[in-house]
């Protein structure tokens, strides 16, 4: 009886880069939830066990190549410690599990991690793609009410990990944008990272312009040096193409500069930052810019990426719309006149 009640049919939900991703409730569950408050504890646990949940409903296979469909079974084949909660983790799956098609691979795409112990899963984006032998490649970050970020930090080298996948997170085109501005927080930045080792690597085709702007809380929480040689390198070999700039809330207990080479800025990514960081404003002449009638920047070939905190996406694009779907252009980038055209939250 309870279970012809409380039973429903849950649905994936939007996916976010940075490792989110909800459960969308239809009316019928409300409902229940409302029955089940007034029947009591017994209820309550019954009808959760009765309730089907997508990491459960898909099956681990480890003899068909690796799909959206079902959980492949991959070996933990090391872990690296780069900060304090925050580790490189390499992971490898049989090269003959991989999915035939390399537009399955092309940029931004990620794959769900699922916790064994809850049966959760996340996304994650691998930094790397993935090789010919099958390595995926993840900077990964310990929070404290992250049920799989824990459990992922915690696993050891030759433990298994369930993976599905890939899923696109962002369809890149070398031609549809003249100028691309990322902006990410915390680990918000490896789908960025992605995206600019697939575009900079060997011969790059794009002619545009992209500006990676990227926010840390400390010094010490800036991306590893895996993540930052590779980056540096790309901007030295294409000045015309890439930029890079990186904040910190806070220079800790360091002063001035970080403990790295690079230049970092104190304060946050705000309206300032963001109109600095834009080429195509850069090429306006001040006294155009004072008398032109057409302040519009809506037609222009202009995309923003935005990437990290929910604290930081909404103040820079707006919130997050229903089952993090892309809800309507807000904060900064509204205020700047950015249409949904040319904002995304990843």
């Amino acid at each position: 009886m309870l279970k012809s009640r409380f039973q429903v049919l849950a649905r994936d939900a939007g996916l976010r880069a940075r490792g989110l991703t909800t459960i969308n409730t239809s009316r019928s569950l409300r409902r229940a939830t409302t029955i089940l408050l007034l029947g009591g504890t017994s209820a309550a646990v019954a009808a959760y066990l009765l309730l089907p949940d997508i990491s459960r409903g898909a099956p681990t296979r480890d003899n068909i190549p690796l799909s959206p469909s079902h959980f492949t079974p991959a070996k933990l084949v090391s872990s690296t410690i780069t900060s304090s909660g925050t580790k490189i983790l390499t992971v490898a799956i049989p090269p003959e599990l991989l999915p035939k098609g390399s537009d399955l691979f092309a940029p931004i795409w990620s794959v769900f991690i699922k916790d064994d112990d809850i049966q959760v899963e996340r996304p994650y984006t691998p930094l790397d793609g993935v090789d010919e032998n099958g390595n995926m490649k993840f900077w990964i970050k310990r929070y404290q009410h992250g049920e799989v970020s824990r459990w992922l930090y915690s696993k050891q080298v030759g433990d298994t990990i369930e993976i599905r996948g890939p899923l696109k997170t962002w369809s890149w085109k070398d031609d549809a944008w003249d100028e691309v501005i990322l902006i990410s927080g915390g680990t918000g930045i490896t789908p960025f990272y992605q995206l600019l080792r697939t575009v900079f690597s060997g011969n790059p085709s794009f002619q545009g312009r992209i500006t990676l702007l990227h926010s840390s809380r400390t010094p010490s929480d800036l991306p590893p040096r895996d993540i930052l040689d590779p980056l540096l390198k790309f901007a030295q070999h294409n000045p015309e193409k890439l930029r890079l700039k990186f904040f910190v809330d806070s220079f800790g207990e360091t002063k001035g500069q970080s403990s790295t080479d690079l230049e970092v800025h104190k304060g946050r990514i705000g309206k300032d930052s963001i109109c600095s960081a834009l080429y195509s404003a850069s090429r306006v002449s001040w006294w155009r810019g004072l008398f032109s009638q057409d302040s519009d920047v809506s037609d222009r070939k202009i995309l923003f990426l935005v990437c990290g905190p929910e604290q930081m996406v909404e103040a820079i694009a707006g919130p997050y719309g229903r089952n993090y779907s892309q809800g309507p252009v807000g904060g900064v980038l509204r205020s700047l006149g950015y249409k949904s055209h040319q904002v995304w939250k990843l």
